[in-house]
């Protein structure tokens, strides 16, 4: 399963922002970009004006980078969103939104969209009753999402289920009973990642 394995900081740095890909850690003063909040590299710290071209692709290795997902898949992705109806980049990012470890991450047992990857890859998670590992795996409206009965008792997920987050509008469930549905599709309005997908669009369609 291709992946990045590259220093995870680096990415915030390169886009200028904080991306929240290491979970409590950005929340703290270990924060790398909190430190040094320039680009990487040599000329890093070198101000210099992005081009019309430049501004699309760094919204696109944004969005990327905040899913956890390489170019060949994304690429993907797009093209399955151009193909359905309705606007193509709210598409797309609905599209990410309903992978299976971004709704993990959703319902707050996960700290971070890289930890819930690891969490579905090691088997932890049911869809509908069956086991599923693919972090890509699409849900659907009245899907069930359960944690296994086997993975309860790991300390881990008792963390989360003692401490809920607020789940999005198109979530609802019992976390502490450590089940889920997902009730609809998610809106743009719901989904509040910092990424402007009409400059993705923009890109793609040249």
């Amino acid at each position: 399963m291709a992946r990045y394995t590259g220093p995870t900081c680096r990415q915030c740095r390169r886009e200028g922002m904080k991306l929240f890909l290491k979970g409590d850690r950005c929340y703290t003063d270990k924060c790398a970009f909190s430190r040094r909040g320039y680009a990487p590299g040599q000329h890093g710290q070198s101000r210099k004006k992005l081009s019309n071209y430049g501004v699309q692709l760094r919204e696109k290795q944004k969005a990327r980078r905040i899913y956890g997902i390489l170019e060949k898949q994304f690429r993907k992705y797009y093209e399955k969103a151009d193909k359905m109806r309705g606007i193509t980049g709210e598409n797309l990012l609905r599209l990410l939104e309903m992978r299976l470890d971004n709704v993990v991450f959703r319902l707050g047992l996960a700290s971070s969209r890289t930890e819930a990857r690891q969490l579905v890859t090691h088997g932890h998670f049911l869809v509908n009753g069956k086991k599923v590992n693919i972090p890509s795996y699409q849900v659907d409206v009245n899907d069930v999402i359960s944690v296994r009965e086997n993975s309860r008792a790991s300390e881990k997920f008792k963390v989360f289920a003692e401490n809920p987050k607020a789940l999005p509008a198109w979530l609802e469930g019992d976390i502490a009973n450590f089940e889920a549905k997902v009730v609809a599709q998610p809106n743009r309005e719901d989904i509040d990642v910092p990424v402007n997908e009409t400059l993705i669009v923009e890109l793609y369609s040249k």
